[in-house]
């Protein structure tokens, strides 16, 4: 895809956003012991992070609809800015907590009108590749900015990293490239729900919500993983999600360069373009809450998981017990995809646009 400097700038709002994520779960020892919690308590900072995702999806993009798009992703990105803002300067669990909440209300509906949006650049055969490049600063920040930000957590303490994130030159980037959309015409929020009950879209969430989870019951906590299980060196730890990034990077570009050919996805991040899309297609006549709410189901996944692996953790089972959680939320997933490809779930749907 030749260089596009709206795309480029979609993706720079990715990257924070993935950081703003991701980074807690390298920083976990160091947040709980600096706050004085458990390991499993610091997890709820997950959590709660992708709770407020998934109910500030739907409530962002309803709310908004009439806002022209170049306008809510700079308003979206000042949400960002100012929450982790706010954590930088927590100085309790609490404050924290409530600071994770804020800056996840700008999550969902970026993702959600930003893949609109993004589709809406190309011709309507390169959209799954440009929704993928989008979500390449997704993964991008697992390549670099949470391991950077693990690093420097442990090197200058936790707050240093959410005070580099606030950093993150998102809103001049998106001001300057992005051209002036207007809002969509010719929707309402009742249309945008009725959309969300058709049965390819439904089944779109369910996979996202069940692949997210198997994913993020061990990546939550895979800093105290091989921290405690096998007494790896911070260096070791900071290699591990560099590597964990790559695969997640080369997931996502394959998952869009295949998804412009077929919706039909591979494997963890692979998924992430082909299910977007597919969402976008099935409620092609009004995507935005569908493609939002979907985001929301990632995070819902994600909550779900580190859920999950806090609860096998805080059982005594031992941190080799959440491995095998997270591979019994993936045979789950397989299960799924099986059942509904049996059923005929996967019936070709309108192309989105």
């Amino acid at each position: 895809m030749k260089l596009n400097p709206p795309l480029l700038a979609l993706a720079a709002g990715a990257f924070g956003i993935g950081v703003t994520e991701f980074a807690p779960m390298g920083l976990l020892p160091v947040i709980a012991t600096d706050l004085g919690v458990s390991i499993p308590s610091a997890g709820l900072l997950i959590s709660a992070y992708a709770l407020g995702v998934m109910l500030g999806a739907p409530l962002m993009t309803l709310t908004t609809g009439r806002v022209p798009r170049r306008t809510l992703l700079i308003g979206l990105a000042v949400i960002f800015t100012a929450g982790n803002l706010l954590a930088a300067i927590s100085d309790s669990y609490g404050m924290l907590l409530a600071a994770r909440v804020v800056t996840s209300l700008n999550h969902g509906a970026f993702f959600g009108v930003g893949s609109i949006v993004a589709a809406g650049l190309v011709p309507p055969n390169r959209q799954a590749g440009a929704v993928a490049a989008m979500f390449m600063g997704l993964t991008i920040a697992n390549v670099v900015g949470v391991p950077l930000a693990t690093w420097a957590g442990d090197a200058l303490g936790w707050r240093a990293s959410f005070w580099g994130i606030a950093g993150v030159g998102v809103i001049a980037a998106l001001r300057l490239t992005l051209p002036n959309l207007p809002a969509p015409s010719g929707g309402d929020g009742i249309a945008e729900l009725r959309a969300l009950g058709r049965g390819p879209v439904l089944a779109a969430l369910a996979l996202t919500v069940i692949g997210s989870s198997a994913m993020f019951t061990v990546f939550t906590y895979i800093a105290p993983i091989l921290r405690d299980a096998t007494h790896a060196s911070v260096g070791f730890i900071t290699a591990m999600l560099v590597t964990y990034g790559l695969g997640l990077t080369v997931g996502n570009w394959l998952g869009g360069k295949f998804a412009d050919r077929s919706v039909e996805g591979v494997a963890s991040f692979a998924l992430v373009p082909p299910l977007q899309v597919r969402v976008m297609a099935a409620a092609s006549d009004a995507p935005n809450l569908a493609s939002s709410v979907n985001i929301g189901a990632f995070n819902l996944g994600n909550a779900i998981g580190a859920a999950l692996g806090g609860a096998v953790i805080a059982g005594g089972l031992g941190y080799p017990a959440v491995s095998l959680a997270g591979a019994g939320a993936a045979g789950l997933g397989l299960l799924l995809v099986l059942v509904l490809a049996r059923r005929g779930a996967s019936t070709p749907v309108p192309a989105a646009g």
